[in-house]
């Protein structure tokens, strides 16, 4: 093994310049986040440049670089290519991002896609944000396309379990898979709080909760996308530990993510199922309150009906008696009922019998 202090002059010496447990990780305009030489399991050197890790790594024997980015740009993603002689495919699948969790081998490169993901408490919604690994023969290269996860806590929690670390790319792996799963407790979390909201609001008349349960049901879909697919990636994962003979603590802590993974597709699968039975409910509720609002829609113009019938007979009673009187009271000289002696008697009776008929009629037919 070279002397340390011939890698010093690549990069900043841990003891001098320790990373802050609470602080987040610096990002600097190349992408590069953090870089770090390992060798043993305990960090040599935090080189500043990805050419400074290059250098780095061939002096020092035995030795584990792990490289930090945040959207990198094109220039830096082909530099890591030439020097660690990445496939191509998972280059340009980690430079265009927008892919689904998987994991590939390339010979003796093994490329992981993550999606984590985090609960944002005051829009109540889920962010989600694309994370890829490339493993290979003494490197970890971590590139992530958004805010989560905080990969500086993953690497804080390795530096400390030296043991863990040493054991190689496969425990960086492992340490990132598991911050992933742990990552989408408070999602479930905040997501069925969403649901139990939903559902006092359907029961409550929300007029808003069809358009939240589309909503919530989008972010649950997306979610499902980003966590089943990852238990493939898993099970992937574990049966190459078996068949290296990778450690066997690092394969029971394997399988404690696979577990904690399992617990999460589950719930994720049964809010899916909640939030269509919740729609049929509501799309009931919605039409148990359309119809009863057309009940109470027919009922008032039946009685608007009844009014009108009522008010249309008695105008039609009452027409007839003017009727009568408007041709008896015409000015005609020859008019042969204004000598009659009866003619009086005679015009208040027709009038009489025709209200009577009228009466009788409308009062048959249920007018009055």
């Amino acid at each position: 093994m070279a002397d340390n202090r011939s890698s010093e002059g690549f990069g900043r010496r841990l003891d001098e310049h320790a990373i802050d447990a609470g602080a987040a990780e610096p990002e600097r305009p190349d992408g590069l986040v953090d870089s770090g030489v390992y060798v043993g399991g305990v960090r040599q050197a935090s080189p500043v440049s990805l050419a400074d890790t290059y250098r780095c790594l061939q002096q020092l024997d035995d030795a584990m670089a792990w490289i930090g980015l945040r959207r990198p740009g094109r220039e830096q993603i082909a530099s890591l290519a030439a020097e660690f002689q990445l496939p191509d495919l998972a280059v340009e699948d980690a430079i265009n991002a927008h892919q689904r969790p998987k994991l590939e081998r390339y010979g003796d490169t093994l490329f992981v896609v993550l999606r984590a993901a985090r609960y944002l408490d005051e829009r109540d919604a889920v962010e989600f944000a694309e994370l890829h690994l490339f493993l290979g023969p003494g490197f970890v290269i971590t590139v992530r396309h958004g805010g989560t996860p905080d990969l500086a806590g993953v690497r804080r929690r390795l530096e400390a379990e030296p043991e863990v670390l040493a054991l190689g790319p496969e425990a960086v792996l492992y340490a990132v898979l598991d911050r992933v799963v742990d990552g989408y407790a408070p999602v479930v979390a905040g997501l069925e709080n969403d649901i139990d909201e939903i559902e006092t609001g359907v029961f409550g008349g929300d007029p808003n909760a069809s358009r939240r349960i589309y909503e919530l049901s989008r972010e649950v879909i997306q979610f499902q996308r980003a966590a089943r697919p990852l238990l493939k990636v898993v099970d992937a994962l574990a049966h190459g530990f078996d068949r290296d003979g990778t450690d066997e603590e690092l394969r029971r802590r394997l399988r404690d993510v696979a577990d904690h993974l399992t617990q999460v597709v589950e719930r994720v699968d049964g809010f899916r199922h909640l939030l269509q039975n919740i729609l049929t409910v509501n799309a009931t509720l919605v039409s148990q309150a359309q119809n009863e609002e057309m009940r109470s829609l027919t009922a008032a113009s039946f009685e608007q009906n009844e009014e009108i019938k009522r008010v249309s007979a008695w105008a039609a009673i009452l027409f007839a008696p003017t009727l009568i009187g408007t041709v008896y009271g015409m000015n005609f000289t020859h008019m042969p009922e204004l000598d009659w002696r009866f003619g009086y008697l005679f015009a208040v009776a027709l009038m009489l019998a025709v209200c009577g008929a009228l009466y009788l009629l409308f009062k048959r037919r249920g007018w009055l």
